[in-house]
């Protein structure tokens, strides 16, 4: 029997791979999941792992040669050669011990996304030994973007946990195993004590393709920081490294004095640290990049609440009644921004290299905060829906939110975003652009203050609003002129029924 390695997915903008190094030669035995070679992209170095036991068949892509997502690597042939693999191995011995026999299911990491390659075991639910339901949950991952649930394959006992919390897993490995037999493992003990000697770090081997560069460039593998799995170096860990001041001496201080200011005893006992979530590390990520980006810029402007207030209260109670959804202001927003959009359409674009693209859609982001930091789930074809569409969205959405269960698809592709910090009390800030989109409309809280009508001053529910944009595509008349629009849209809303 043959088994094909192929190309894995790369990640969404990523279409082609370089074949770095290939750990294993023909006629070489393989064990599942060992790593065969290394691809390297314009921006990770992505490791495969062998699809099967066996025997390496033929190489098809050799060291240098540029592959495409799906191309062939190599192919892998059934034969003797397979069986003394996992001997070689020191994590396989691992798995074996759960000699539950043919009724053993394998709990997997599911599918993370086409741009997430691994997430850290947050939480098991179960140990080891516990009874499980099939779909019940077993265990919770955090990836760089979400929080994913595991459900169980199969009814049962949990034999084995193979990846303890806070371990990083890839998006193919093995969590745990469950028996049907109720059979556990029979040496737990060691089996927990294989992932922690992993995770120190001790024997950990470099990626190939680093220890080319360390050696081309006279890099003492010491003075490099790995970013790998259980630290191990990567490519790019030393390509940092190489373009670093060359000052062995001096740089090696730098990390412990860097982290903070002197803190005195009796406040250290008081304090608590807490290691940032992947998603907050992310969040903090993203947010940094847009500013380091985009050239970004806020205006403002104001909107008299007053007519948005007067349609809700008169209709709130006959829309709840037929749509059974709350009438809130977010759909009026969300047609306001979707009515200016199309009058400037630079609002609702990317650039991309040196071109600008121009969305003749608007998938509208719509930011919300949930305990585990910031997320922005994306309403798509949000100027094609009614105002009731628009909320059962919106509310939908924000639960989905709240408890973790937003999918990778439900966060990605949006052109514009609406962030409302008033649910928070917020009188104006200026709000940061979710890349690569090149506008965000901050709203904020409604406040009463005295405006002058028609030459008397009367009190009016006032909010103020905030534009942040991309001053690389999106000029100060652009971006006036947008506001104005959604100002008037507000202050008016029969003029959205008029278009106009």
């Amino acid at each position: 029997m043959t088994t094909e390695v192929r190309v894995p997915t790369l990640g969404e903008s990523v279409t082609e791979a370089t074949v770095a190094t290939w750990f294993k030669k023909p006629g070489d035995a393989v064990a599942v999941d060992e790593m065969l070679c290394e691809l390297e992209t314009d921006k990770v170095t992505v490791e495969v792992p062998a699809p099967a036991a066996g025997v390496m068949g033929s190489i098809v892509a050799a060291e240098g040669e540029t592959v495409g997502v799906d191309a062939l690597l190599a192919t892998i042939e059934a034969g003797e050669g397979a069986a003394p693999a996992p001997a070689a191995s020191e994590a396989k011995p691992a798995a074996a011990p759960a000699a539950s026999g043919d009724d053993s299911v394998d709990v997997m990491v599911p599918t993370l996304g086409e741009s997430v390659t691994e997430a850290t075991v947050s939480t098991w639910f179960k140990a080891v030994g516990d009874s499980v339901s099939q779909d019940e949950m077993l265990c919770e991952l955090e990836t760089d973007k979400v929080s994913v649930e595991v459900p169980a394959p199969a009814s049962g006992v949990l034999a084995e946990i193979t990846a303890p919390e806070g371990t990083t897993v890839d998006a193919s490995a093995k969590l745990a195993v469950i028996s049907a037999s109720g059979a556990v493992a029979a040496a737990p003990a060691a089996a927990a004590a294989a992932p922690a000697a992993a995770t120190t770090g001790k024997d950990v081997e470099n990626a190939p393709s680093a220890n080319k560069l360390m050696a081309e460039k006279g890099i003492d593998p010491a003075s490099v920081q790995g970013s790998g799995r259980d630290g191990r170096v990567m490519k790019e860990d030393v390509l940092k490294a190489a373009i670093a001041p060359a000052q062995p001496a001096a740089a090696a201080p730098a990390p412990a004095a860097a982290p903070r200011a002197p803190v005195a005893a009796e406040d250290a006992a008081r304090e608590e640290r807490v290691k940032m979530t992947r998603l907050r590390q992310t969040i903090a990520k993203r947010l940094k990049d847009a500013q380091n980006t985009a050239a970004i810029l806020t205006t403002y402007n104001e909107v008299d609440m007053t007519e948005v207030m007067a349609i809700r209260n008169q209709y709130k109670d006959q829309f709840e009644k037929k749509h059974g959804v709350r009438m809130g202001f977010m759909s009026f927003f969300t047609k306001a921004c979707c009515h200016a959009l199309k009058e400037v359409p630079e609002v609702n674009a990317e650039i991309d290299g040196n071109e600008i693209v121009y969305k003749n859609f608007v998938h509208m982001g719509v930011a919300a905060g949930t305990p585990q930091g910031l997320v922005v789930p994306v309403i798509r074809d949000a100027d094609k829906m009614s105002f009731a569409e628009i909320e059962k969205a919106i509310g939908e959405k924000g639960r989905r939110a709240r408890d973790g269960k937003l999918s990778m698809a439900e966060m990605q592709g949006g052109t514009f975003t609406i962030s409302n910090g008033g649910v928070y009390g917020s009188l104006m800030s200026s709000p940061i652009l979710n890349p690569p989109q090149s506008g965000i409309l901050g709203m904020h809280k409604i406040q009463e203050r005295p405006m002058v009508i028609n030459g008397e001053i009367k009190i009016r529910p006032m909010m103020y609003l905030a534009l942040s944009y991309d001053h690389r595509i999106v000029d100060g008349k652009g971006a006036v002129t947008f506001l104005v629009r959604v100002k008037e849209a507000l202050e008016d809303p029969r003029r959205l029924l008029m278009d106009l």
